[in-house]
């Protein structure tokens, strides 16, 4: 993978998904992180995520942040939207993605909708089926994501 310059980071869309508190219980007591779920795009076409975790929020989201940038993929589109319709799976939750008609605009949910907005997909169907973690449904949208064809 190559880096990105200077001038295509800049244009860069990023959304904290969410940030969970992590404690591990030690015989000293209980010690706190922090993870952070973010998603990085350029309204493109190219979208990516990452989770990782440290001792301050701050920390953790900017290391995700620089996670998510180098984990971006290029995502098919065809005009506002995609192509056509995907069902994404991840454990156990699985999303559905259908092209919808110009106009239409991001019916999605919280984390489904960060990412379409991110990969720049302005018209889209979503449905986040059995599973609400927000973890495992953006792991399923990009898995969905992933498998659209031209």
């Amino acid at each position: 993978m190559r880096e990105l310059t200077i001038e295509q980071q800049s244009d860069l869309i990023e959304k904290v998904i969410s940030i969970n508190r992590v404690t591990k219980v030690t015989k000293g007591g209980k010690k706190l992180h922090f993870s952070a779920l973010v998603v990085v795009g350029d309204t493109k076409g190219r979208v990516g995520f990452a989770l990782d975790k440290a001792n301050e929020v701050a920390e953790a989201i900017r290391k995700s942040l620089t996670k998510a940038k180098k984990s971006l993929f290029r995502v098919p589109l065809e005009g506002s939207t995609i192509p056509h319709e995907v069902i994404g799976k991840f454990g156990a939750a699985s999303v559905m993605l259908k092209p919808a008609s110009e106009g239409t605009g991001v019916i999605a949910a919280g984390p489904v909708r960060a990412i379409c907005e991110a990969a720049g997909i302005k018209d889209i169907l979503t449905k986040c089926l059995k599973s609400n973690n927000p973890i495992n449904v953006i792991k399923a949208t990009m898995q969905g994501l992933r498998e659209l064809k031209e």
